[in-house]
């Protein structure tokens, strides 16, 4: 075979392989946007299914106790802080629609504009919180580092729009809602332990359904020996 034949038969080889990445690549993206609308519709199921025991109401509070959050704690620990959003998204956009689907079947607009409608709107920022964070514990995943994170997003997040809300919403002064929410905490750190301890397992028996990201401070310091 000539230089020029070898030439153009490498050159073939390569056009051929690149063209076979390139027909990969969007094959690649599709699988990876069903597996992850798979899983952003079962988290969503989840925490609907979370709903089925009902609600318990204490104290005459007007915002009901619920194994909700863990559903929402367990899609930001498991699936990360987008697909874990879009979950609860997906949930509270059924029951906009009219789908019963809050515990003690609930649902409708009138959800929205009831006192819990913060907490609601606090699942959304809990799940965000709690995805950022976990991305970044991983692979380690180290249990007291996770235990704050999940307890950041899914308490101190959740709280910090539930309470001011629920507060505006009944006339309730801001500090009397805050001490009313301390009903809540026990229940809630229950399930960050919960939360941790499941997501530990599933993310080392199914590594890479988070990818894992530096801390900003780290993605932006210089190499060593720059």
């Amino acid at each position: 075979m000539s230089a020029a034949q070898s030439t153009s038969h490498d050159a073939s080889d390569t056009a051929a392989i690149g063209a076979g990445t390139a027909d990969a690549a969007p094959t690649r993206r599709r699988r990876n946007t069903a597996g992850d609308l798979a899983q952003i519709a079962v988290f969503a199921a989840l925490i609907a299914a979370l709903g089925l025991p009902g609600a318990l109401y204490l104290g005459g509070t007007a915002v009901p106790i619920t194994f909700q959050t863990l559903g929402v704690m367990l899609a930001g620990a498991i699936l990360g802080a987008r697909k874990g959003f879009l979950a609860v998204l997906l949930l509270l956009a059924l029951v906009a629609a009219g789908l019963p689907l809050l515990s003690g079947g609930r649902g409708g607009l009138g959800v929205f504009v009831g006192p819990s409608v913060g907490y609601l709107i606090g699942w959304l920022l809990g799940a965000l919180v709690i995805g950022w964070f976990t991305a970044r514990l991983l692979p380690r995943y180290r249990v007291l580092p996770a235990l704050g994170a999940t307890a950041l997003g899914g308490i101190v997040a959740v709280y910090l729009i539930g309470v001011p809300v629920f507060a505006a919403n009944t006339g309730t002064p801001l500090g009397v809602a805050l001490l009313g929410s301390a009903v809540f905490l026990p229940g809630d750190l229950a399930k960050v332990v919960v939360t941790v301890l499941v997501a530990k397992g599933v993310h080392r028996a199914w590594p890479g359904l988070i990818d894992p990201q530096p801390w900003p401070w780290r993605r932006n310091a210089a190499p060593a020996g720059a």
